[in-house]
C-alpha cells in the first residue's frame, strides 16, 4: 500500500480510496500496484458484499496516470512496459473482481481514472463532475487493456469521440452515452452511493458474485460449457436460497450468509 491508495472496511463494505489530492488522486507506478494489490486481496474476502472507489475530496475521484513521474518512471522502453504492468494489472484486477464495484465520483474523472471507472460494474457522479482522456495531447495511447472497458460500455465511435476530440465531456452527456449509471445533485453523491450499496448488500452475496460472472460471460461471449450453464443451478442447493425462500412465505427480510 502506498499513501496514494488507502482501503477501509465498514461492516462487509470495502471502500477503496484514491487519495492524493492535492494532485488531482494520480497514481505513480506504485500507486497502480498498490491499487492492484488492494483488489486482489479484496477479492478473495468472501466476507466482503460490495467495494467502492472513489478520489479524495470532492474535487476530483482522480486525473488518472502522475504525468509529472513519467520521465522518471514510463521513458525507457523497459519502463513502458513495467508501468503498463502495474496499470494494466490493476485494471485487470477491477474487471475481475467477484464482488459487485461502485465508483464514487465527483469532480474530474480523465485519463486513467476514467478507466478504473469504467472497470466498475456501476458509476454514480456529481451533477459537476467531468470526464474525458486527453492524451492525445500528450503524443500516448491507451493500450487494449485499458479500451476495452470503455468501448465495452459506450461502443466505438463514442470511444473515439472521447479520445479523438480531446475535450471533457458533462455528467449528463456521460450518462445520455451509457459511461455513468447515474447523475445526481453534486452533495448527494455519497447519499446515493450508500444508498445502492445498502441494496446490494440486502443481496444474497453468492448470487450477487454469479451473476456478475454470467453477465460478464456474456459480455465477453465466452463459448459457455455444459459445466458453465450447470453453475447457473448452484444456487439452489445453498442455504441462502432456502433463507429466501422461507422469508418471503414470512413476509420478512431474509438472513443471508453467503452459504
Amino acid at each position: 500500500m502506498t499513501d496514494r491508495v488507502a482501503i477501509d472496511r465498514n461492516g462487509n463494505v470495502a471502500s477503496i480510496k484514491l487519495s492524493y489530492p492535492t494532485q488531482l488522486n494520480v497514481l505513480d507506478i506504485h500507486g497502480w500496484r498498490s491499487l492492484r494489490d488492494i483488489v486482489v486481496e479484496v477479492s478473495k474476502d468472501v466476507k466482503v458484499s460490495c467495494v467502492v472507489i472513489e478520489g479524495e475530496g470532492e474535487n476530483a475521484f482522480s486525473a488518472g496516470s502522475d504525468i509529472k513521474s513519467f520521465l522518471g518512471e514510463r521513458n525507457t522502453e523497459e519502463q513502458v512496459r513495467e508501468y503498463a504492468e502495474a496499470l494494466e494489472g490493476a485494471l485487470s484486477a477491477l474487471v475481475n473482481c467477484p464482488h459487485p464495484t461502485v465508483a464514487l465520483i465527483s469532480g474530474i474523472c480523465v485519463g486513467g481514472g476514467l478507466e478504473i471507472a469504467a472497470c466498475c460494474d456501476f458509476r454514480v457522479c456529481g451533477e459537476g463532475s467531468r470526464f474525458g482522456a486527453p492524451i492525445n495531447k500528450l503524443g500516448l495511447t491507451m493500450s487494449y487493456t485499458e479500451l476495452e472497458p470503455i468501448v465495452q460500455l459506450i461502443g466505438a465511435s463514442r470511444t473515439l469521440e472521447i479520445l479523438l476530440g480531446g475535450e471533457l465531456i458533462a455528467a449528463q452527456r456521460a450518462y445520455d452515452i451509457g459511461l455513468v449509471t447515474r447523475v445526481v445533485p453534486d452533495d448527494s453523491v455519497r447519499q446515493e452511493v450508500e444508498s445502492m450499496v445498502k441494496k446490494i448488500g440486502s443481496g444474497a452475496p453468492l448470487v450477487n458474485r454469479w451473476h456478475k460472472r454470467f453477465v460478464r460471460n456474456l459480455v465477453d461471449a465466452v463459448d459457455l460449457t455444459p459445466e458453465m450453464k450447470e453453475e447457473t443451478y448452484q444456487a439452489f442447493q445453498t442455504e441462502d436460497y432456502g433463507e429466501g425462500i422461507r422469508a418471503f412465505m414470512e413476509r420478512r427480510d431474509p438472513k443471508f450468509k453467503g452459504r
